[in-house]
């Protein structure tokens, strides 16, 4: 049993909550009716932030600010050099403010202070990637329909655009879509969740110093049905983009549907890391506890199913025992952590459940499984789940928490069907020595990524997104600005008209 954890009390604790205000329009405001949505640490218990409570009122204002900016203000007319140009700004800034959005985004999300840190690193270099495509953003011409005529494809910007992140990063997210909007010419609503809207408020602040005009982006702190449906539903919101838990993007996607608004997708994940005898052992081992524990398992990406070769089995599953008795829990703002604390205590109690259910199930714990008492927070020890079958609901369901599913295979063939035995298909990992075992699996997993030798690596060139019910359509990668834009035909006729249709 792990020792009681003495979490140490930060500057913040002493002090007043940060507040922040919605921005609509280039300007910080309250809410209509003053309401106002506090945040406490899930790591240390106290009052972090407190934030305007957006409603429907400041929905309708911000879609309209939106609107305006796209229909009259400069940021759609602007040159791509121009746009571009606020984009690296933006980068430079959010560079520049890297320890503070981390700090923002350890106390409200609970996860560790120096994983935080990557992730605002990996975000400046997303702004930067969506500024090269801002300038290579192009359409086509066809010179091959005859003498007289010339078709050109043009891309436009579709418009006004709703985005809506989760808490689980925070940042990173809404870097994987708002630059790649912006650099197409789009404007944007965008919603965090209410659990960790402070470093969104903090880049709304970052792109106002960087030169974007305002209305461009504007950004509400709120709850679901009264902030997230009416953006989605709004006549003048032409896409949305969403990213959070399967259910609820379906009730996105169903509700965009009334006014046929694009959709875009990042949902749930069940992913399988499949190890091969042949594998590097050691490094598979690693990589196991990083995928079942990085982020505290709250990862639509968390390799939160071990698929194991029998023959190695009971070797390999205590070495990855044996590393994940060394990652250390704990307070989210100390360097050494690894795995920070649960978003919330029904998050906790969800995530416990499954674990309860597995066992009833006749699923065996072999390590951790519990709660982890603290003088301050909230934290579960990471666990990991031998003989699970295949029909479980910790085999099939996202947990997303600290929780590793361990299920055993005997040929290619198995190992491929367990793995794409699940209603997602976001991503999987291979582990072997042998190229042809590795093509095999990579080619017949229906995943959207498939790691070879590695597990959750991602690079801004890289398109990211799922199969099945893991999400429709990609982020990232060299068409994430296209995927903001509408094509038009133009045709262009030379000379006199022929072939009339009457006389």
């Amino acid at each position: 049993m792990n020792a009681p954890l003495n979490i140490s009390m930060p500057a913040e604790a002493s002090q007043a909550p940060k507040a922040y205000k919605l921005l609509i329009d280039g300007k910080h405001v309250d809410a209509r009716d003053g309401r106002v949505i506090e945040r406490a640490s899930p790591g240390h218990g106290f009052v972090v932030s407190r934030y305007a409570q957006a409603g429907a009122a400041e929905v309708e204002a911000a879609v309209q600010a939106a609107h305006r900016a796209f229909e009259t203000g400069p940021w759609p007319r602007m040159k791509a050099s121009e746009r571009a140009a606020i984009l690296l700004r933006t980068a430079d800034l959010i560079e520049t403010r890297l320890e503070e959005i981390a700090r923002l985004d350890a106390l409200e999300s609970g996860k560790p202070i120096a994983q935080a840190r990557g992730e605002i690193g990996g975000a400046v270099d997303i702004w930067r990637y969506a500024a090269s495509l801002a300038r290579t953003l192009h359409g086509e011409s066809y010179a091959n329909l005859g003498d007289t005529m010339l078709g050109v494809v043009v891309r436009e910007p579709i418009g006004v655009v709703s985005l809506i992140t989760p808490w689980n990063f925070p940042f990173l997210i809404i870097s994987q879509k708002l630059p790649f909007a912006l650099a197409a010419g789009c404007t944007a609503v965008v919603k965090p969740s209410e659990m960790t809207s402070a470093s969104t408020f903090l880049l709304g602040d970052i792109l106002l110093e960087a030169g974007l005009p305002a209305g461009v982006v504007n950004i509400l702190a709120g709850f679901g049905a009264d902030v997230g449906a009416p953006m989605v539903s709004h006549p003048l919101v032409e896409m949305v983009s969403f990213t959070g838990s399967t259910r609820v993007g379906k009730m996105t996607m169903a509700a965009a549907s009334d006014s046929l608004k694009k959709v875009s997708m990042e949902l749930g994940g069940k992913n399988g890391q499949i190890v091969f005898p042949d594998a590097d052992l050691e490094a598979a081992a690693d990589a196991a506890v990083f995928g079942g524990f990085f982020n505290a398992g709250e990862c639509c990406n968390a390799g939160s199913r071990l698929i194991v070769h029998e023959a190695i089995a009971d070797d390999f599953l205590a070495a990855v025992k044996a590393l994940a008795a060394k990652v250390k829990v704990g307070d989210p703002l100390d360097d050494r952590t690894k795995v920070g604390a649960m978003i919330s205590t029904d998050h906790m109690e969800k995530v416990a459940g499954y674990v309860s259910a597995a066992k009833t199930d006749g699923g065996n714990v072999f390590s951790g499984g519990a709660r982890i008492a603290s003088n301050a927070g909230q934290y579960l020890d990471p666990t990991i789940i031998r003989n699970v079958t295949e029909d479980m609901a910790i085999a099939r369901e996202e947990v997303f928490g600290p929780v590793l599913s361990v299920l055993t295979f005997e040929s290619i063939e198995k190992a491929l069907h367990i793995a794409n035995n699940t209603p997602y298909g976001l991503s999987a990992g291979v582990w072997s020595a042998s190229i042809d075992t590795c093509m095999s699996v990579a080619r017949h997993v229906r995943s959207g990524t498939v790691w070879v030798n590695t597990f959750m690596e991602g690079y801004p060139e890289l398109p990211f997104g799922g199969y099945k019910q893991s999400g429709l359509g990609r982020e990232l990668g060299k068409r994430a600005v296209e995927d903001y834009t509408e094509e038009k035909t133009i045709q262009f006729h030379r000379g006199q008209r022929t072939g009339w249709w009457v006389g």
